[in-house]
């Protein structure tokens, strides 16, 4: 099964389709902004292992995500690839930055505990604002990367797009890369292929860019949010997909499914249906004239 087809991040083997967390611990939307409460949340963390995906993705600026999924972990054990960020961090159903050492420190041990784990799997920076000020003052990787020295962490990575993840990718300190790539966006293309010179993992964020390429992509087009040019794209793809949102969904989960470069696509979701689709969605035949036409839809200028 496509979904659950393993890949590598630096030998560890992960599954093509991962579960992002944010979902099950912060309010966040379109339409249904309220996170689920903690006994669907649990409910659902242990349907997409029993689906055999073995990746999870969280933040401590997700909320209750980490306490959540560090309760799972309490009563069922760790069986899969945990991911989580620090330098966005958690406080009073807020968030706020601090990328200095001490604060990096603390935010790593707070993770820890708060998921019930030793070790993270991976610990990726949670970059914001000024992106290029955190790198060139090194104080989060110099936290991340003791970390790592005494046990605490398996991996390092980084949550950033562009020229800075390139930058990243370049500088020899991180085993793995979360980036943006879907149809509407493939501005990471080239970063996507550096990584796979590199032999550096790649998670995927925003697979079906914020909904625009699901069933919302209706109400969207209705909407008076999109700007011209990622109209006329969005409308284009839909239109090769014979207005069908299925099959746009198909083809966004194609395009990253056939790129070797990518290790896993982290798919949001707090609904359980949702989730299923997506698996299901994944083994749909695609007609692979529609997928060429939306793919060229998707790099051209």
């Amino acid at each position: 099964m496509k979904a659950t087809e393993k890949r590598k991040i630096k030998g560890h083997e992960v599954t093509f389709l991962g579960f992002g967390a944010l979902e099950i611990g912060r309010d966040w939307g379109f339409v249904n902004r309220t996170r689920p409460e903690e006994t669907e949340a649990l409910a659902l963390i242990q349907e997409v292992l029993d689906s055999g995906v073995n990746l999870i993705d969280t933040a401590s600026a997700y909320h209750l995500s980490e306490e959540r999924i560090g309760k799972f972990i309490k009563s069922n054990g760790k069986k899969f690839f945990l991911a989580s960020k620090c330098g966005e961090h958690n406080r009073d159903n807020s968030t706020y930055y601090d990328f200095s050492y001490q604060a990096v420190k603390e935010s790593i041990k707070r993770s820890l505990k708060l998921l019930n784990v030793e070790e993270l799997d991976l610990l990726q920076i949670h970059f914001g604002p000024n992106a290029e000020q955190v790198i060139k003052d090194g104080e989060t990787y110099k936290a991340m990367a003791e970390a790592k020295s005494v046990g605490k962490v398996k991996l390092l990575g980084a949550s950033i797009d562009g020229a800075l993840a390139k930058e990243c990718i370049l500088s020899g300190n991180f085993d793995c890369m979360q980036m943006t790539y879907n149809l509407l966006d493939t501005s990471n293309f080239a970063n996507l292929q550096l990584c796979k010179e590199k032999n550096i993992g790649v998670l995927i964020k925003g697979p079906f860019a914020q909904g625009k390429l699901t069933p919302k992509v209706f109400d969207i087009l209705a909407g008076d949010k999109l700007q011209p040019k990622e109209r006329a794209k969005l409308t284009a793809l839909l239109e090769a997909c014979n207005n069908d949102a299925d099959i746009l969904m198909n083809c966004a989960l194609q395009l990253l499914y056939r790129e070797e470069a990518i290790s896993s696509v982290l798919a949001g979701t707090k609904s359980i249906h949702h989730f299923h689709n997506n698996i299901k969605l994944l083994e749909t035949p695609l007609d692979e004239k529609i997928f060429q036409a939306v793919k060229r839809i998707a790099f051209a200028n």
